[in-house]
């Protein structure tokens, strides 16, 4: 693989050629949901092909099948102009297809390099103990071509969400593959992350060569593909050449409606601080960050990979362990020492990783909803069952979640459903102050104006405060009333929105020393 040294993606050189993967007629269905219905779709040679739609559209569902997870129920796939059959993941290596997923395939005990080559990794003589040293070498190779700082002999679980995804795409480009989808692949990125990932791509992509590119995010799709598909409720709409649709047509046709865009907060009045956070310092990252939460604001954390962001929310709520700091709840000092306590004085979490740390993936939507809430679903130490059905169903209607019914394992729901789960069960808990980390991250564009709306509402009607943190300045740009800019470990700065652009945000966002941009009353 060589990977182009540009700045931004090109396209191919050579013209799109024959057809290197086909669905014809594919359908799939699950219990209670037709999620395929007689899809086609063609992967030619020298393409970026765009694959977009709405969350439960059949965009993953469809991937699965070419990635040998999932059997279609009529119709077929073929590679090449010929008929084959996928029946595992290892079948699909074996005829040239990778497949990053938006749900990371990594285990989590394992080094970053022992995951990338799972299952081929380099022997010492004899052929039969591994060479570990050989092995680590080769992953750093690989990562220092793909322009990622991560140590190849670290645990991939001590890793943030973001180094994950970029181990899930080296571990696919280090397979000797003609088609490489992608399912979200930056979901978790930053603009500079996003960057090196399409570079990557652009020295992928040959005549022989394509990938297919899953994205909710419209002003990369319109970069980096030269085909779109879109689909609706398990069925194609449409399939054209990039060039001849505008963002408003793709989004019309994935929604069938029109969504606002370029939208910002309407100036607002300085209210009362409910948060107050001084000198919140961890080992080895946060450096003496402060900052305040007004109630009904959305107070933004914008930075990089690393900056910090995630690790103030973590702190905060104590899931880590904090070397100084004072947290001050409506003028009253509180200690938390753990989860708990943040959910006892009414602070919710919603993590990035919305499996490991908001889900229980083995239980239904009704159970996932009332988690945090579970004791006043309690009488008599008995759990009342109908009653947590119907909160949930309430829920599901509320945040128009698409699922059958809410006994549906949130395992088998799309990543932006699940991702709404969380969401309600935080909002049934009724926290005064709730933090959204990447809140829409694999979410559509349709069910992120929902979210927007729903955050809208929590601060303006309710009078909640929430701190969002996003890795999309359009976002934080379009929600938050103020944005705390974090770099190495530090707020370096903190913008009203009216001030703020993407180029003061990344300004701040590469600082290293703290600025401190006071808020004028």
């Amino acid at each position: 693989m060589t990977v182009v040294g540009t700045d931004v993606a090109q396209e191919p050189e050579t013209a799109p050629t024959g057809a290197l993967l086909e669905a014809r007629g594919v359908s799939k269905v699950f219990p209670g949901v037709r999620a395929l219905s007689n899809v086609d779709f063609t992967l030619r040679g020298g393409e970026v092909h765009a694959l977009v739609g709405e969350n439960g559209a059949g965009k993953s569902t469809l991937m699965k099948v070419f990635a040998g997870l999932y059997q279609p129920d009529g119709g077929e796939v073929l590679q090449r102009g010929k008929p084959i059959t996928l029946p595992t993941p290892l079948s699909a290596h074996l005829a040239g297809i990778s497949v990053i997923h938006q749900e990371f395939f990594l285990m989590n005990h394992l080094t970053v390099a022992q995951n990338i080559f799972i299952g081929r990794e380099p022997k010492l003589p004899g052929g039969v103990l591994n060479d570990d040293a050989a092995l680590n070498r080769q992953a750093a190779e690989l990562l220092e071509r793909l322009g990622v700082q991560i140590d190849p002999k670290i645990q991939v679980g001590r890793l943030t969400v973001a180094q994950q995804q970029m181990v899930e795409i080296a571990k696919a480009l280090s397979f000797d593959s003609s088609v490489l989808i992608m399912d979200e692949p930056t979901a978790a990125l930053t603009e500079t992350e996003v960057q090196t990932l399409f570079r990557i791509i652009s020295g992928f992509v040959t005549p022989e060569t394509a990938v297919v590119y899953i994205s909710h995010r419209m002003e990369e799709i319109k970069k980096i593909a030269t085909r779109v598909t879109i689909l609706r409720d398990g069925e194609l709409v449409d399939s054209q050449p990039m060039d001849d649709l505008t963002i408003p047509e793709i989004i019309h046709m994935m929604v069938g409606r029109k969504i606002a865009s370029d939208v910002r907060p309407e100036p607002r009045a300085a209210t009362e601080p409910v948060l107050r956070v001084e000198g919140l310092s961890t080992q080895p990252l946060l450096k003496d960050v402060s900052f305040t939460l007004e109630r009904g604001e959305i107070l933004g954390f914008a930075g990089l990979m690393g900056a910090g962001r995630t690790e103030t929310a973590r702190a905060l709520i104590g899931a880590d362990p904090t070397s100084s700091g004072q947290v001050t709840m409506n003028g009253r000092p509180v200690r938390i020492s753990n989860p708990g306590d943040a959910v006892r004085l009414g602070i919710g979490y919603l993590s990035e990783d919305r499996k490991r740390y908001g889900l229980i993936l083995r239980q239904d939507v009704a159970a996932n909803t009332t988690l945090a809430s579970i004791t006043s679903f309690m009488r008599f130490g008995l759990l009342r069952d109908a009653d947590m059905r119907t909160s949930a169903a309430t829920w599901v209607k509320t945040l128009s979640t698409k699922t059958p019914s809410v006994r549906q394992l949130v395992r088998n729901l799309s990543g932006g459903n699940q991702q709404k789960v969380v969401l309600a069960k935080w909002l049934l808990r009724d926290c005064d102050i709730l933090i959204f980390d990447e809140p829409t991250r694999g979410i559509d564009v349709g069910a992120k104006q929902e979210i927007y709306d729903l955050l809208d509402r929590l601060t303006k009607e309710e009078g909640k405060s929430i701190i969002m943190i996003s890795s999309e300045m359009e976002e934080v740009l379009r929600m938050a009333d103020r944005i705390a800019v974090m770099c190495n470990g530090r707020i370096t700065g903190v913008l009203d929105n009216a001030e703020a652009t993407q180029e003061k945000i990344m300004e701040l966002a590469t600082q290293f020393e703290s600025v401190d941009i006071e808020r004028q009353a």
